[in-house]
């Protein structure tokens, strides 16, 4: 809330608590729309190959992401720093998930406020067939990008580079938003 005016009043009848109140004037300010949970650990004894594995291990287990970002551990050894995001909801059962599938042995948790567009779905026409769309608003936002699978599926299909079944979906995709 975006506060135009406090007030402050006390009374005069005598309680065993404060005869007082405190009252707030304001509009509703858009702020974060959620929250969201990092859990996040180092790892410096787990191939690249088994590492990828434990992604997507996390991710079938209902991680909302998973990424891995390059890190230098102690002793100066190479390392990675696995971070999973997950609903707040999730925690304990994400944590089980990462400790199961990882060589970690603790990891930390970040509680984070969290900004998205509502998520939706569309769909245009190319000369060589249907493209879904992935769609999302809020905030005064529109965000849309052809579904790669369907994009390179009909590039697959029809001996076409994907680059072409994209820029037409992507020219469609234009000319509906002019309209």
């Amino acid at each position: 809330m975006t506060a135009q005016a406090v007030g402050v009043g006390i009374g005069t009848k005598q309680f065993e608590q404060a005869n007082c109140v405190r009252a707030f004037l304001g509009e509703t300010a858009e702020g974060a729309n959620g929250e969201i949970l990092e859990l996040v650990c180092n790892i410096d004894d787990m191939t690249p190959e088994a590492l990828a594995f434990a992604c997507s291990r996390l991710l079938e287990e209902g991680a909302l992401d998973v990424y891995i970002t390059p890190g230098t551990m102690k002793k100066g050894r190479s390392g990675h720093v696995l971070t999973v995001l997950c609903s707040p909801d999730r925690e304990r059962e994400m944590a089980r998930h990462i400790l199961t599938e990882t060589t970690t042995n603790g990891l930390r948790v970040r509680r984070c406020g969290k900004y998205f567009l509502t998520p939706g779905a569309g769909q245009v026409q190319t000369q060589w067939g249907p493209v879904r769309l992935k769609l999302a608003q809020g905030y005064g936002v529109t965000h849309a990008k052809p579904e790669f699978e369907d994009a390179a599926q009909l590039a697959r299909e029809h001996g076409v580079p994907y680059q072409a079944v994209l820029q037409e979906a992507l020219g469609q995709l234009n000319g509906l938003e002019s309209k």
